[in-house]
C-alpha cells in the first residue's frame, strides 16, 4: 500500500491521480494535513479501518473524562494525547492510513462546519458594539504580534500562524482549521494544539485569581475572559467562578470571538496564495483552494439566527460536533512523530508563553478602558 504525504513537486501530484502502477516514495518533508488527493481515490472500504480506529480513540478520550481530575481537559485534547502515545508506542498500521486521513480531512471539516449551529446573530448583538471590539481588536492584534514575534524568535511562519490562531480564537478548533489553508506539517499542529492546551488550561487556573485583585465586575471579568482565553470549556470554567452573570457573558463573548473563525481562515488562506516558494522556481501563487466549508459554517450560523433548534436537539449536534473534532485530533495524534516534536526545541513554546500573555494583558487593558 502507498505510503501518503503531501506532495511537494509537479511529478509527485501527477503520481497521486494516475493509478498506482510504480511505488510512490513520499517525501523528506513531515507529512500534513492538506492531502488534496490522497483521500479522494481511496474506495470507501479502505477508508473503514482508519475511521473505526480514530473513533475509538475519541470514544476513549470522552470514557477517561470520567476520571476525577482528568474531566478538566477536553476530550479533544485527550484524543490528540491517545492518539499520538499509539502512534509512537505501537504505530498506525498501514491500513488504518486512508482512513486517518479520511477523518483529518472530511470528517475534520463536517465538524467545522457544525460549529456553526453553536452561534446566533443575537448572541453577537448581546456583547454590543464595544465588546464586539474589544474582541476584534485583541483578536487582530494578537495574531500580527504573534506572527511578528515568531519571525524575531526563528520559529517557521506556520508554526507561528496556527499558534496565533489558536490562541487569538478558539484554540484547538482554530489551529485544525487554519490549517486547512497554511497547510503544515502535522507536527507542527500538534505543537501548536499543545501550546494553546497548555496556556489556556493556565488562564482558567489563573484568571479567577487575579479577578480578586482586579476587582472588575462582572460584565467587564466575562468580556475580559470571553475575550481572551483559548477554549470555550476553559472560558466558562474560569467565567462561572466569578458569579452566572460573569459566566453567562463570557459564554457568550466567546461564542462572539468563535464566529471570527470564518474571516480569519479566509484571510490567511488568500495570504497564503501569495506566499513565495522557498525553491528556487518562480511561482506566480501557492495553490491554496478556497476554504468551502468556512462557508458552511456561516450558513448555519445563519440558519440557527432565525430558525429555533430544540435544546435536547441542539445539544446532542454540540456533543456531535465534540466528538467529530475528537477525531480529527485522533487522526493527527496517529500521524505525529514525537521525536519531531523534540527537534521544534523551546522557541515556539516561548512564543506560545508570549502570546498567551500577550492577549491576557492586551484584552485586559482593553477592558479597563472601554468599562
Amino acid at each position: 500500500m502507498r505510503r501518503f504525504g503531501s506532495p511537494e513537486t509537479l511529478e509527485q501530484a501527477v503520481s497521486t491521480i494516475i493509478p498506482e502502477t510504480e511505488p510512490h516514495v513520499p517525501s523528506a518533508g513531515a507529512r500534513s494535513l492538506h492531502r488534496p488527493q490522497a483521500d479522494r481515490k481511496a474506495p470507501w472500504g479502505a477508508v473503514v479501518p482508519g475511521v473505526l480506529l480514530t473513533s475509538a480513540i475519541a470514544g476513549a478520550s470522552f470514557a477517561l473524562r470520567e476520571i476525577p481530575g482528568v474531566s478538566l481537559l477536553s476530550p479533544m485534547i485527550l484524543a490528540i494525547l491517545i492518539g499520538i502515545a499509539f502512534h509512537n508506542l505501537v504505530g498506525t498500521p498501514a491500513r488504518a492510513r486512508p482512513g486517518v486521513t479520511f477523518s483529518l480531512r472530511k470528517i475534520l471539516r463536517l465538524a467545522i462546519i457544525l460549529l456553526g449551529l453553536q452561534l446566533t446573530a443575537e448572541q453577537v448583538a448581546q456583547v454590543g458594539a464595544t465588546g464586539i471590539a474589544v474582541i476584534l481588536i485583541t483578536l487582530v492584534s494578537t495574531i500580527a504580534f504573534t506572527k511578528w514575534l515568531g519571525g524575531m524568535l526563528g520559529v517557521d511562519r506556520k508554526l507561528a500562524e496556527l499558534i496565533a490562531a489558536g490562541t487569538s480564537i478558539c484554540g484547538a478548533s482554530a489551529v485544525i482549521a487554519t490549517n486547512t489553508v497554511t497547510d503544515a506539517p502535522d507536527e507542527d499542529v500538534a505543537y501548536a494544539v499543545a501550546c494553546v492546551t497548555v496556556f489556556g488550561s493556565i488562564a482558567m487556573f489563573c484568571y479567577p485569581l487575579v479577578e480578586g485583585g482586579l476587582h472588575l465586575p462582572p460584565h467587564a471579568y466575562g468580556l475580559w475572559a470571553g475575550s481572551s482565553i483559548h477554549e470555550i470549556a476553559q472560558v466558562v470554567a474560569a467565567a462561572y467562578q466569578d458569579g452566572k452573570q460573569a459566566g453567562d457573558f463570557a459564554t457568550i463573548a466567546k461564542l462572539s470571538r468563535v464566529m471570527m473563525l470564518a474571516p480569519v481562515v479566509i484571510s490567511l488562506g488568500l495570504m497564503s496564495r501569495s506566499h513565495p516558494h522557498k525553491s528556487g522556481h518562480r511561482h506566480q501563487a501557492r495553490p491554496v483552494p478556497m476554504p468551502w466549508f468556512v462557508l458552511g459554517f456561516i450558513a448555519l450560523v445563519g440558519i440557527n439566527s432565525v430558525v429555533a433548534i430544540p435544546t435536547d436537539i441542539k445539544a446532542g449536534i454540540v456533543a456531535a460536533t465534540t466528538f467529530l473534532l475528537s477525531v480529527a485530533l485522533a487522526a493527527m495524534g496517529l500521524e505525529t512523530d514525537i521525536r519531531k516534536l523534540r527537534a521544534k526545541g523551546l522557541r515556539p513554546l516561548i512564543l506560545g508563553l508570549a502570546a498567551f500573555l500577550f492577549i491576557a494583558g492586551f484584552s485586559l487593558m482593553l477592558v479597563r478602558m472601554t468599562t
